[in-house]
């Protein structure tokens, strides 16, 4: 066989793949901008500070691109993002490298006078106390749920059914219920 034509295959495949790639990068970045949210977000809820939420979210965009070549393109870019996202941040907090959000005490939220932006802000607090003190999966799913994702995409992307996740967001809430109004 001759070389010469041998060759030239073989670079004008090279070039085709690398063609490939560079559109495959390309798509991957304009996806990962469009849901930069989802990262944020992640990193926000399953870390403490913000040297660790950008080691966060770094970690999940650098899993994101190592799995992107598998992403079914028939499913919702966003429920897969958020898949693989709640996995590298559980599966980091699980290692206990990092903590999650630090609770407020009750001392604390007592002791500080409270004016209509204090009162929202403090709710804020509370519930980000609430949810740093779940545990991986639930907080994933409280992080899913105050997104506005339905059951069946929170149900997907947790891989849990629906009915499981209705009845984990219902104890959840009734917990805070009853943790906000004593």
């Amino acid at each position: 066989m001759d070389t010469t034509i041998t060759s030239g295959i073989d670079a004008t495949e090279r070039r085709a793949a690398m063609r490939h790639e560079a559109r495959n990068e390309a798509g991957f970045v304009a996806r990962i901008e469009q849901h930069a949210g989802i990262v944020r977000k992640v990193a926000l809820t399953y870390s403490r500070t913000l040297a660790d939420r950008r080691d966060l979210e770094q970690e999940i965009v650098a899993q994101l691109w190592k799995a992107w070549p598998g992403y079914d393109g028939s499913r919702p870019f966003a429920t897969w993002m958020y898949r693989v996202a709640l996995n590298v941040a559980i599966s980091i907090a699980r290692s206990q490298r990092w903590q999650g959000p630090e609770a407020a005490t009750l001392e604390e939220a007592e002791a500080a006078p409270l004016d209509d932006t204090a009162e929202r802000e403090h709710g804020v607090s509370e519930l980000m106390a609430f949810i740093g003190g779940l545990d991986e999966l639930n907080r994933a799913l409280i992080l899913l749920y105050l997104e506005g994702q339905s059951y069946a995409e929170i149900a997907d992307v947790l891989g849990i059914s629906e009915t499981n996740v209705a009845t984990k967001i219902n104890r959840a809430k009734q917990t805070l219920r009853a943790r906000m109004n004593p």
